[in-house]
Formats: C-alpha cells, sequence, structure tokens
C-alpha cells in the first residue's frame, strides 16, 4: 500500500476494495525521468510544508501491463528505473531529503528492432523472455494476412465479433491456467535439466535457471497438465535463453538448437544426473569474406575530447556535459527561465535568508518567488562517432586493412560501451560513400566493416569533405570524426593538390568544432608521413597503428629496469 493508505489503516479505517480489468499502460519513447517516476513537488512542500507528490507512469501501471516500444532507444537510466522498479515492485522518489514510495507491480513488455540499437547485455538478462519475430515466407500465409487485413479495414466491428469466440476460448484457457499454476510440480530430474542446459550454454548467473523453471511450469498449467515434463523445458528455454547467449559486443544472439538437443539426449541417458560441464569449444568464428578480414583489435591511446560548454542531451557514457533534463549531477543553480522545473534547494534557502525579518508569516522560513534558483546538472553524455575509412588500393599493401579493421573494431568496442552512435564512411576509386549513417546498431556497424572491400585510387578529400557535411547535422552530442588512412591521397576534388585539399578540410573539421582523430596504417619501412601531416595541420590527434602506447613503454622500462 501507499504511504496515505498505510496510515488510514493504522487508524482504524476500512479501505474499499474494488475489481477492474488489467490496464495496459504505454510509455512514450520521449519520457523524462519525473514522467516515469513520479515527481515530488519541492516548491509546495517549501512553502506550506505538505509532502505533494505526483504520480508518474509508475503509478499508472501498477498491476497492470507496462508496454515500452523502441525500449533500445529509451535513455539507459530510464531503462534501470523501469527495471529497479520491477524488480522490487516498489517505487521510491527521493527530492532534496524528501522521501516518497508507492508499490509498483508491473508485467514490463518491451518491443524492439536490434538494427536501431541495442541494450546492453546486463540489461538483456533482467528481460525474463524473449520473442524474435520474424516476416512469414509462405505464400499462402501471406496471402491470408492481406485478406485479414482487409476485412478488418472494411467492417472493423465485424471482423472483431468473428474471432469473439476464440477469444473467449483463449482467455478461458489462461484464467484455468493461473488457477492451477500453483498445484504444479516441477521434479528434481527436471531441476537437473534445467541446470545442465544452463551449464552447457555458459550462461553467467543464475537468472536464466529460474526464468526456465517457472516458464515450464507455467507452460504445463497452459496445457493442462500438473508436472513438468522435458518439452516444457525445452520451450521455456528457447523463450529464456537466447537474448542472454551473447556476452560481449558483436557476437551472435543464437541459442545453439543442437546443442539443447545433445543435452537433453544426454540427461534422458543419465536420468536427472548431472554431467561435467563440456570443454570449452571455443568462440565463434566470424564466416571468411572475400574481402580483408577483420583483425584482432588494436592497442590504441585513448581518444582526446576537446571540452565546452555546449548544453548536450545525447545518452551516453563518454564526457560530462551540461544537460537541460532532470538527471545528472548537481553542479551549481541560475535564476529560472519561466517555470521552475528543478528547483535548487540550498540555492533558494541562500537567496531568501536575508528578506526573512521584513516577510510575515508562521512558517520558519518564508520562501517567495524572486528567491526561486533551479538547478544546473551535468552527466556523461554519448559521442556521433564517424570512421572515415580509406579503402583504396594503397591499403592492400602489406594487409594494412586488416590492422585498420581491427582498430575500427577496438573503437566500436569502446563505443558500445560508452552507448554511443556510430557511423561509417568508405572513399576509393573517384567516390566516397556513406557506408552506415549515424546509428545506435554497433553490430550494423561491424557487418559493413566485415564486409568493406579494398581496392582503386585514394579520394582522400572528398572522404572528408562527406563526413564534415554528415556531422555538421549533428548538434546534440560529442562529434568525432576518425579517420583511418595511410595519407597517400592521390584523387583531388577539383584539380589543385589532393594532400592540400585533405588538410584544408581537416582545418574546417576542427573550426566546425569537431574533433579530429588521425589513425595512421602506413608501413614503417617506407614511410612518406602524409597522415602525420595532415593531423598537424588541424591539431588533430594523431595515433600510429603499430606503435605502443605510452602505458606499454612505462610497463615496458619497469620490466627492465634491475
Amino acid at each position: 500500500m501507499c504511504h496515505h493508505c498505510q496510515q488510514r489503516l493504522r487508524q482504524g479505517e476500512t479501505l474499499p476494495i474494488d475489481h477492474r480489468k488489467m490496464k495496459v499502460v504505454d510509455l512514450p519513447q520521449n519520457a523524462t525521468e519525473d514522467k516515469v517516476v513520479g515527481t515530488l513537488d519541492i516548491e509546495h512542500a517549501i512553502k506550506t510544508g505538505e509532502k505533494k507528490f505526483e504520480p508518474g507512469v509508475l503509478a499508472q501501471a501498477h498491476r497492470g501491463i507496462l508496454y515500452v516500444d523502441e525500449v533500445n532507444l529509451l535513455d539507459d537510466h530510464i531503462v534501470d528505473v523501469l527495471l529497479d522498479a520491477a524488480a522490487m515492485g516498489q517505487n521510491t522518489v527521493e527530492r532534496e531529503g524528501i522521501s516518497y514510495s508507492h508499490p509498483s507491480h508491473f508485467i514490463l513488455v518491451g518491443t524492439m528492432n536490434p538494427e536501431e540499437g541495442e541494450l546492453r547485455p546486463q540489461l538483456l538478462d533482467r528481460f525474463a523472455l524473449c520473442v524474435e519475430i520474424e516476416g512469414i515466407a509462405d505464400l499462402a500465409g501471406r496471402v491470408e494476412i492481406v485478406k485479414r487485413r482487409a476485412a478488418y479495414e472494411r467492417e472493423p466491428g465485424a471482423f472483431v465479433g468473428s474471432w469473439a469466440k476464440a477469444q473467449h476460448e483463449l482467455r478461458q484457457k489462461i484464467l484455468r491456467a493461473k488457477k492451477l499454476l500453483g498445484q504444479v510440480k516441477i521434479s528434481d530430474s527436471m531441476l537437473h535439466l534445467i541446470a545442465e542446459i544452463c551449464i552447457s550454454m555458459a550462461v553467467q548467473g543464475h537468472r536464466a535457471d529460474i526464468v526456465i523453471a517457472k516458464t515450464a511450469a507455467t507452460i504445463a498449467a497452459f496445457d493442462g497438465r500438473l508436472e513438468v515434463v522435458e518439452e516444457d523445458v525445452r520451450e521455456a528455454a528457447e523463450l529464456a535463453l537466447p537474448h542472454r547467449m551473447r556476452r560481449k559486443p558483436f557476437e551472435e544472439q543464437k541459442l545453439d538448437q543442437e546443442k539443447l538437443k545433445q543435452t537433453i539426449e544426454k540427461h534422458q541417458q543419465y536420468q536427472g544426473e548431472l554431467p561435467q560441464m563440456p570443454p570449452d569449444e571455443g568462440e565463434r568464428k566470424l564466416p571468411q569474406e572475400e574481402v580483408f578480414e577483420v583483425g584482432p583489435p588494436q592497442q590504441l591511446s585513448t581518444i582526446e575530447l576537446a571540452r565546452d560548454r555546449i548544453h548536450r542531451d545525447a545518452p551516453g557514457r563518454r564526457e560530462q556535459s551540461a544537460v537541460r533534463s532532470r538527471t545528472g549531477k548537481y553542479v551549481g543553480s541560475v535564476f529560472p527561465q519561466g517555470k521552475v522545473n528543478d528547483i535548487a534547494f540550498d540555492a533558494t534557502l541562500r537567496a531568501a535568508a536575508p528578506h526573512q525579518r521584513e516577510r510575515e508569516g508562521d512558517l520558519a522560513i518564508k520562501i517567495e518567488t524572486p528567491d526561486l534558483r533551479e538547478k544546473v546538472k551535468e552527466r556523461k553524455v554519448g559521442s556521433h562517432i564517424l570512421f572515415v575509412v580509406d579503402a583504396s588500393g594503397s591499403m592492400g599493401a602489406k594487409r594494412r586493412m586488416v590492422a585498420a579493421k581491427g582498430a575500427v573494431l577496438s573503437l566500436l568496442t569502446d563505443a558500445y560501451q560508452r552507448r554511443d552512435r556510430v557511423g561509417m564512411i568508405a572513399f576509393k576509386g573517384n567516390k566516397a560513400e556513406v557506408l552506415l549513417p549515424l546509428t545506435n546498431s554497433l553490430e550494423l556497424a561491424h557487418k559493413k566493416l566485415q564486409e568493406l572491400p579494398t581496392g582503386g585510387k585514394t579520394p582522400l578529400a572528398l572522404g572528408l569533405s562527406t563526413g564534415l557535411e554528415l556531422l555538421k547535422r549533428e548538434k546534440d552530442a560529442l562529434r568525432i570524426l576518425v579517420l583511418i588512412t595511410d595519407g597517400k591521397a592521390n584523387v583531388s576534388l577539383n584539380g589543385g593538390s589532393p594532400i592540400e585539399q585533405a588538410k584544408d578540410l581537416a582545418r574546417q573539421i576542427r573550426e566546425e568544432g569537431i574533433n579530429l582523430v588521425v589513425i595512421d596504417t602506413e608501413d614503417n619501412f617506407l614511410s612518406f608521413g602524409l597522415a602525420r601531416e595532415i593531423a598537424a595541420a588541424a591539431q588533430a590527434q594523431y595515433i600510429k597503428l603499430g606503435e605502443p602506447t605510452p602505458q606499454e613503454v612505462a610497463g615496458a622500462l619497469r620490466n627492465y629496469a634491475p
């Protein structure tokens, strides 16, 4: 119960009871944290001394279903709040030392398109079950979909009525399963099988075991049975494991059906005895392409970013930035512009303190509108990282593209951990192609990296120009252009020196406020130093691929010391 109901109950009041249908509450994509958890009206509390809570989405969804479309596009801190409330069954709001809690039991349902961005594996594990939806390839099935859609659009009421009987039967079956669920038994043998499956799939943690056991019992109840069988466990594993299989960025999210089958067969053979964990089969290998493969991740220096005072709202974990939202670390206060959204309690009291003698009233401290101050906050924000990759023929010499792809893979992994958006441009021949617009889907970026071919001339200036135009449109995040090249430009934009044009464009990138990083892939044996010249012209960060980092040098010196 909430605070008020608990107080009424302690006073001996009989609380009213009402029965109602479960609600389905939609969470808007642009919802703020206050919209989700609710908010305490601090201004009201200061002026009147009374606690006033304005409920949020978590209060509306209590004892219902909370549906989040495009859950992968929500800010991480919003997803964390949802999952914590779902796990604890309670929502607590705390602001300026004032706390308010209320129950929040709900079923969380999220949908997403993985190509638009992914959830962190740690968050995926918090979702009990995962269903992958695919298009129907069957000809008759596709025709039937079109027919049903047309029938609904002609007469919605008649169409719904034609399925009323089937819906009623399904509803009754679910209600019978709910009553039966508490009586379903799961034997030790089935628990052993669940543990065997999770061990053989190398699933980390124990949440998967618990989810499979609960789901298997639910499947049995839905089928009208009082005991869990192997088929229930298999079906539950197919729902509970696929999204838990990936533990590293770019690792395939897929359940090995053959291994699942073998585990069940082995269980049948041993009759529930726990077998030893199978030997490590190694990492999944990416399929070989007809282009240069992705090399091993490179040891690169940390990307250094120029700080600015621009307010940014892009979510992420790369750099601290001033933000307009209520999330973040409180770093200062300002006069409010219009309605006060996030009052700075301490600054407000300091502003009001000198005027207390001249103000009349019963309150210990009287606050007036001119005293109000608003918080200024900082939090980690993300970046838009654009890889401009030299795919010309010179990059194929001595397999430089293999090392270059390894460098991009290292930066992609870093971008994945920091929740950045990434894009990719490849230049070769006489064109620069946007292979991937800025996106949250690092899976897609990794795929484009694997498929990137090599050959032709080097239109370096065109690659930089294309990258500059793309990043000019992005203002809400830190912008990074990572140029990966050996610097051997031999195609100009409109006549003139290709190298000088590349230097001019590098300077324009810096003047636009874009962080430029130049990764030099040139071989040390015959070095022209052109990539270094481009970096120097724009005062950009320069990284030589294959050179040891300062940390490695320091480590070597320590090991060498007598």
